[in-house]
Parts: C-alpha cells; sequence; structure tokens
C-alpha cells in the first residue's frame, strides 16, 4: 500500500492555532489579576472627590446576610487597576460611538460645559422650597430692613444654548420669579438674571464645576453694593493671582474624557478669619486664624475650597470698612464674601450646613448691621437645613 504524501504550496506558513491564543488572553488576564491583587491601594480619589472601598472584614453576621459580598464587589470596584485610564476610556466609548449626553446627573453640554441635571423638580423638593421660603419670610419680618436676598441662578440660565440640543431643564425662571415675589414681601432682593445674561460674554460660571467663578461673584456683588449705595471693592486698584487646571465637581461626577480645565483668578486678600467651634446657641469658642483665602488649598483638587477654607458653620472675617454684616450661606458665597472687607469692619458667616441653632440671638449679642442671605439655586430649593435661620431661640433674659 503506497503511503499518501501531503503537499504544501510554497511561501505559507501554518496559521497560528486558535490554542495559542487562547493561551494568550488566559496569561493577559491571569497577569492583570495577579497584579490587580499586588498593585497599590487607594484611600481616596481625587478625581472623583471620594473615597474608596477598602478590604471588608468578613463577620459571620455580614457573611450571612450577604453585606461582605457587596462590601467586595464594591471594593474590587473602587480598587481596579488603571481605574481612572478604565472610566476615561468608557467616557470616551460613550460619547464618541453613542453620543451621550447624560453621565452621572450630570448633562454633557456643548464647548464642554457641564451642567447640573434638573428636568423636574419633585413633590418633595417643592414643599421643602416653600418651607424655606416660609422660614427667609419670617426670619426676615422680624428683622425689617436688614435683610438682604441674592439667590445665583443657575448657569444653564444664562447659557441656555450651551445644553444638549432638547434637554427638557425644569423651568427655573418661572419658579424664581415666584420665589423673589414671596420674600420680597419681607426683604430686599436682588436678581442676577438680568445683568448675568448682559454679561454673558465673560467668565460667570466654571464648566467643570457647579459654582460661578470670582469673577460671577464680582458681578453680584456689584449688584449687591448697588443696591446698599456702597462703594464697590476697587478691582483695579488690586493685582490678581491665577490657579490653573481646577477640575470641579462636575467634572468628578461626569468625567469627561475631553474635558478643559477652568482656572481660578482672584484677589490674594490677607484679611484675618476666626473659625469658631460652636459650642451652643450664641456660644462661640476661637479654633483659630488664618487668612481668609486658605492658597494651600489651590493645591489640591477641590481648589475652590480655599475661600473661606470651606464651609464651616461660624467665622467671622476683619475688614477694612466700617459696620457689620452676618451672611447666611452656601458654598457660592465663598467666591463673593472676600469682596465685602472693603465695606464693612466685621463679617459673620453662618453655613446652616454646620450650625444648628436660630440666629436672633447671634444678631443680638454680636451686634450685627445687617444679613446677607445668598444660595444658589438649587441648593435652596432642596436643603433642609435652610429651616434653621427661623428656628426660635432657646435663651432666657438670663442667659442673655
Amino acid at each position: 500500500m503506497m503511503e499518501k504524501q501531503v503537499y504544501r504550496k510554497a511561501g505559507k506558513r501554518p496559521q497560528p492555532r486558535a490554542g495559542a491564543l487562547l493561551a494568550l488572553f488566559i496569561l493577559l488576564v491571569f497577569g492583570f489579576a495577579v497584579y490587580n491583587v499586588f498593585s497599590p491601594k487607594r484611600e481616596t480619589s481625587e478625581l472623583e472627590n471620594r473615597l474608596l472601598a477598602q478590604l471588608p472584614a468578613p463577620s459571620a453576621k455580614t457573611l450571612l446576610n450577604g453585606q461582605w459580598a457587596d462590601d467586595l464587589a464594591t471594593y474590587l470596584q473602587d480598587q481596579v487597576a488603571f481605574r481612572d485610564f478604565w472610566i476615561d476610556l468608557e467616557s470616551a466609548v460613550n460619547s464618541l460611538l453613542f453620543a451621550k449626553t447624560e453621565e452621572s446627573d450630570i448633562l454633557l453640554g456643548k464647548d464642554g460645559w457641564m451642567f447640573t441635571k434638573l428636568f423636574t423638580v419633585s413633590q418633595e423638593t417643592q414643599a421643602q422650597l416653600q418651607k424655606n421660603l416660609d422660614a427667609v419670610t419670617a426670619f426676615a419680618a422680624r428683622h425689617p430692613g436688614h435683610v438682604t436676598f441674592l439667590l445665583a441662578p443657575s448657569a444653564s440660565v444664562i447659557y441656555p444654548e450651551m445644553l444638549p440640543a432638547g434637554a427638557p431643564m425644569a423651568d427655573e425662571d418661572a419658579m424664581l420669579d415666584d420665589i423673589f415675589a414671596q420674600v420680597g414681601a419681607a426683604a430686599q432682593v436682588i436678581d442676577l438674571r438680568p445683568v448675568f445674561t448682559a454679561a454673558k460674554g465673560e467668565y460667570l460660571y466654571f464648566k467643570t464645576d457647579h459654582h460661578w467663578t470670582p469673577q460671577g461673584a464680582y458681578l453680584a456683588y456689584q449688584q449687591f453694593c448697588a443696591l446698599k449705595g456702597l462703594t464697590p471693592f476697587d478691582a483695579a486698584a488690586h493685582e490678581t493671582a491665577t490657579v490653573e487646571d481646577f477640575y470641579g465637581t462636575h467634572y468628578s461626577a461626569a468625567r469627561r474624557w475631553d474635558v478643559q480645565p477652568d482656572h481660578i483668578t482672584y484677589y490674594p486678600l490677607d484679611n484675618p478669619m476666626t473659625v469658631y467651634q460652636i459650642d451652643g446657641e450664641a456660644a462661640y469658642t476661637p479654633l483659630y486664624t488664618e487668612p481668609l483665602i486658605n492658597t494651600e488649598k489651590f493645591a489640591t483638587r477641590d481648589k475652590y475650597a480655599a475661600f473661606l477654607d470651606g464651609n464651616n458653620g461660624y467665622s467671622t472675617i476683619e475688614g477694612d470698612g466700617e459696620g457689620s454684616i452676618l451672611v447666611i450661606k452656601d458654598s457660592y458665597a465663598n467666591s463673593f464674601v472676600p469682596y465685602l472687607t472693603a465695606n464693612y469692619a466685621k463679617i459673620g458667616v453662618v453655613d446652616l450646613r454646620n450650625f444648628s441653632y436660630g440666629l436672633d440671638s447671634t444678631i443680638e449679642a454680636e451686634g450685627y448691621d445687617e444679613v446677607l442671605v445668598l444660595y444658589n439655586f438649587q441648593t435652596f430649593i432642596a436643603d433642609k437645613r435652610v429651616v434653621y435661620i427661623d428656628r426660635p431661640t432657646t435663651l432666657t433674659s438670663a442667659d442673655e
């Protein structure tokens, strides 16, 4: 029986076997898994501005109820090797291939803009808004002629053309009209929409963050001065400083792959600010004194926190003017307050998110001449702590 001969055409090589490719794939997966196990673990994510999950310790309870398995899954997700790269890759794929215009409740607008998503206002938020309005109005009525109310509009109201096409935003304009009408019955109100719209070509809001810029804050401050008959801080007489590469809260949430960083241009004022421990109603102990702008925080991811060194419950600032004012605020006021040093000798600052008492006794004890309530729209409508502004005093005449 003749042996069968097999011939191959010259010049052709055998194709790689599937087994070799499978082995390479397994090697890559195994190598990544090993690296993932032994790679350094992080406690925080600077870009996401949050703590990362750590390896959970098992217990009989968490093993039986499944909590340990859930915590382990979160840990593996948070601590995966090259996490930032995978997040950026996912963002690029979603944007380029799927034209995604929303990520983690952040709208990805035109020209690098990012906006807080607010398509509807829930009944719960509407109810909270009315409580906040009632509290502010009642507070202002107890201090007639001394309270000014400034509510910053969202960037989407001033730059609607930069929103994603067809984004069904809630009617903030109508809500602002109603808010100003209600509070205006007891306090002076400042509606920034006309002047901000006229100046929209200026750098009024950060694109990567939910705050206005120091330039936007200065324009708002000028309107406050016009209302109160004050001479504004002389910007032309002071030098500015600029901090580059600011990636704000919107970027931390959305991680837009094609982001262009913001910058912060500010006036490096060094007026002393004292931060207090709150011991009780109208009872404060000084903790430390520092410049009202903590420039060390410009070297961190949360650069905006340099203004007033973040959101302290109660602090006071020594100004260069006359009289005194108490500012009740959210973080929008942090870049606004430094300008007030040109007009007042003493500026008190209260953040109700870290302050749990009524304010009437503090106003009386500290002798504040005026009060400014300054919030941005989206915080004001939902913040459950705003109602603390109307808390009655618990002090008796003997305590005072």
